[in-house]
């Protein structure tokens, strides 16, 4: 018979209650030999149980009756009990057998089979790990607490552990850990809990016990007032709106905020006509995103613009610079005739972008590019200057004509300009009177996006406005796009900028010769941009060094430099108005003279009164913009050359000029500001030349007027340069744009036949306008002798040019 079946059908005793009562699991005891079962149970235990545990305790009891043993395995538990019958060992058996799994792997000797007639197997010894080894063990947890194969097989063999135990003890420290941890956030919970049931009871006792907020005694509970309830449902709708600005805030930040709601419910007070609500926001808590009282006074209209409208406009604004700056081809094309510059490929970018402003107008053209360089300035002081409108007019003279700050919305966050929000207005110019100011009313948005990265975004507000705004209609022709640039610190203290201009505006507005320019981005384009503010910041590093540039002169002293270098910066910002006939000055438009690009100049005047930088008097402004067929460097360095001016220049006396004084601005030579004196004068001559020039890859500019000596000579020794009355004239001169053959290649200079229709003719568009005072007193009328007299020195000075550079056509 076998002993698994005696165990489990089995019932041994002498019917008396003598004997012993077995009640086991055959899976948890095992014997190596099958026995005939005898009704004698105490001559069967010797031979049965070679356990250590069952012979001894079968062998205090061998005699049956009330003396024996029981042995009990229900519940997997035994028990074993004296001859007194107290209980004097119960062990859980899955104990027994987990012990025994494990000590069997760590026996330090060998054990027989469980036959008669071999020796009692030897008293297991359990292996306990030494606090070396639980030190490496502990180490190797904090780094990895779910180590691979490969790492416990490494790490049993330096130990001299088997890949089990190691196993086993990681499997251990995992679960301890997890039992701490639960303890922990159960005592955690429990103290909460008990919060919660404390206020619970304080709120219970208010409610069992209500006090009146104006007379401080016990209230009187009665029905709920109508404006209460109403009170009620309005709180209800400002927590759902706290909780949808609380998502946006989030995202407008780049990181999750929570703004800050009263210790309990909106506190009510009774007044004589209602409920008015008072809400704490605490002490030293303030909104995360301050907002600004308006710069100017707002109409009902503007104010009841819900604001969160311009917050998602400038997210969205602001992911879909980040993704242009980043995408490469196709959504960017190489320009070769742009000297590398980048322009958009506008099927992709409908492919992969959804307007943020709505789709493009009926006759509206798309004009995008982007540009990549190095500029000498951190990225904190670039976006400074950029969100500050005076200082982003000054940094870009001449392509801001004015701008202004209409609204801040947001300031900042942690008085830094990260989160900035603000609705700005500027005029944007080429410095030809054939290209119409392009005027915007637009949000800037600023975020920082790592440590050392920031980017400024620009998109137009006008068509989310349309419906509400009053002038509508003001900005029709064009409008802007999510434009801006991205701006990373370099370790040498430059920043990387990546710059993109995206535009759609009318072209019908603008003249043909300068469609090609336009629409390649060389005019409001990234280039522009990138080039001008590398040039800007060149120079205010080179005025910043206590190094004075070999090229300047000596005797002038820092205070002269700088007074210098204001008059000049007014006569070139005066210079640029008059082009384009911005809104700084009160411009009258007279009727163009000429009907065609050859002879056609606009003439402009206006009064000067009380303006201590100008003469008093009538103004007259005439400029006019024609294609040469000269490269714009050659043409840049014929116009700025002293020795050269006597070709063109009436005021030089058919001779040449003397330079007197000489501040660099930048490494390029052309970049400066002179002084200059003719070689041959009058005695009746009192005036000398301030002239600035300036370079870049996008254009040039040459502007000058010309000042009395005393004047002069106070300003260079450090006087205030604001009282020194000039009228500036110059010259602009940028690239023709790809694909420009000139407005008259008909026939060829030399009256041949014309260049074939797929010919390249490189040339340049240049720009000449002249401000000149043709009365004193500002209450006289404005002459047509005047007008001619004014077209007759433009025509003058082209045909003079064109002469010595030999391309009269």
């Amino acid at each position: 018979m076998n002993f698994g079946d005696f165990l489990d059908n089995s019932i041994i005793g002498d019917g008396n209650g003598g004997g012993a009562r077995i009640v086991t699991n055959s899976n948890n005891m095992r014997s190596n030999n099958n026995m005939s079962i005898s009704t004698n149970l105490p001559s069967l235990a010797k031979s049965m149980f070679n356990s250590p545990r069952l012979s001894l305790a079968l062998q205090t009891g061998r005699e049956g009756g009330p003396g024996g043993v029981a042995v009990m395995a229900e519940e997997n538990y035994y028990e074993a009990n004296d001859n007194n019958n107290n209980i004097i060992g119960r062990r859980s058996i899955e104990k027994e057998q987990a012990e025994s799994r494990s000590g069997s792997e760590n026996l330090e000797g060998a054990s027989g089979d469980d036959e008669d007639d071999k020796p009692q197997r030897k008293r297991k010894r359990y292996h306990r790990h030494t606090p070396q080894q639980i030190q490496q063990l502990e180490l190797l947890f904090k780094e990895c607490p779910h180590p691979d194969e490969k790492q416990r097989m490494e790490l049993s063999r330096r130990l001299c552990l088997e890949t089990r135990q190691v196993k086993f003890w990681f499997q251990n420290r995992r679960t301890q850990m997890k039992t701490q941890l639960e303890r922990h956030e159960n005592s955690f919970l429990r103290q909460e809990n008990d919060k919660l049931r404390a206020e619970n009871m304080s709120i219970r006792e208010a409610i069992m016990n209500p006090i009146c907020t104006t007379c401080s005694g016990p209230a009187i509970i009665g029905e709920v007032s109508f404006e209460e309830q109403h009170l009620r449902i309005e709180n209800s709708r400002l927590k759902d709106e706290l909780d949808r600005v609380n998502a946006l805030a989030g995202k407008f930040i780049g990181r999750p905020i929570s703004l800050p709601l009263p210790n309990s419910t909106l506190e009510l007070e009774v007044g004589n006509n209602g409920f008015r609500a008072k809400p704490d926001f605490g002490v030293g808590i303030s909104n995360p995103l301050p907002v600004l009282p308006h710069t100017r006074q707002t109409t009902g209209i503007e104010m009841s613009f819900d604001r969160s409208v311009y917050l998602e406009l400038a997210l969205a604004a602001m992911d879909e610079l980040i993704k242009m700056a980043k995408t490469d081809d196709p959504l960017w094309l190489r320009n070769r005739e742009l000297c590398g510059g980048e322009v958009l490929n506008h099927d992709e970018y409908m492919r992969k972008f959804t307007p943020c402003i709505g789709l493009k107008p009926i006759k509206f053209v798309s004009e995008g590019s982007r540009e990549t360089g190095m500029v000498i300035i951190n990225s904190l002081a670039l976006v400074e200057t950029l969100m500050d409108s005076n200082k982003w007019a000054e940094m870009f003279p001449c392509l801001i004509a004015s701008t202004s700050t209409i609204d801040v919305i947001s300031s900042g966050v942690g008085g830094t300009r990260n989160g900035a929000l603000q609705l700005m207005r500027s005029e944007l110019q080429v410095l030809s009177p054939l290209v119409p100011i392009r005027e915007f009313k637009f949000l800037r948005f600023c975020k920082q996006h790592a440590e050392g990265v920031w980017a400024v975004v620009d998109v137009s507000v006008d068509t989310i406005r349309e419906t509400t705004t009053l002038d509508a209609t003001t900005f029709s022709n064009c409008r802007r796009l999510p434009s801006g640039c991205v701006v990373q610190d370099m370790p040498n203290g430059y920043s990387k900028i990546t710059w993109v201009e995206h535009v759609e505006y009318d072209e019908s507005v603008v003249h043909q010769l300068y469609r090609p320019l336009i629409s390649a981005g060389m005019g409001f384009g990234a280039q522009k941009w990138v080039a001008t503010l590398q040039r800007q910041c060149e120079c205010l590093a080179i005025l910043m060094s206590s190094t004075v540039p070999s090229r300047d002169h000596t005797a002038l002293t820092p205070s002269g430099r700088r007074s210098m270098l204001k008059l000049a910066q007014r006569m070139t910002n005066n210079f640029c108005s008059g082009v384009c006939a911005s809104s700084i000055h009160k411009w009258n438009k007279l009727n163009c003279v000429g009907n065609n690009v050859e002879d056609y100049v606009r003439v402009l005047t206006r009064k000067s009164v009380d303006d201590p930088g100008e003469p008093p008097g009538i103004v007259v402004n005439a400029a006019t913009s024609v294609w040469l067929p000269v490269s714009p460097q050659r043409l840049f360095e014929f116009l700025r050359d002293e020795q050269l001016r006597s070709e063109w220049d009436i005021l030089s006396n058919g001779g040449p000029m003397q330079e007197m004084a000489h501040i660099a601005k930048g490494q390029d030579h052309g970049n400066c500001v002179s002084l200059l004196r003719a070689s041959v004068m009058n005695a009746s001559q009192n005036m000398l030349i301030l002239q600035e020039t300036c370079t870049d890859a996008s254009g040039s500019l040459v502007v000058y007027a010309p000042v009395d000596i005393p004047s002069m000579h106070l300003v260079m020794n450090g006087g205030d340069s604001a009282y020194v009355a000039l009228l500036p004239s110059g010259f602009s001169i940028v690239p023709d744009g790809p694909g420009s053959r000139g407005p008259n290649l008909v026939k060829s200079l030399n009256n041949g036949p014309g260049p074939g229709p797929d010919m390249r003719v490189s040339g340049s568009l240049l720009t000449v306008a002249f401000q000149i005072l043709v009365n004193s007193l500002p209450t006289a009328k404005l002459t047509v002798e005047s007008v001619e007299t004014v077209n007759n020195l433009i025509s003058c000075t082209l045909q003079k040019i064109k002469g010595a550079l030999h391309c009269e056509s």
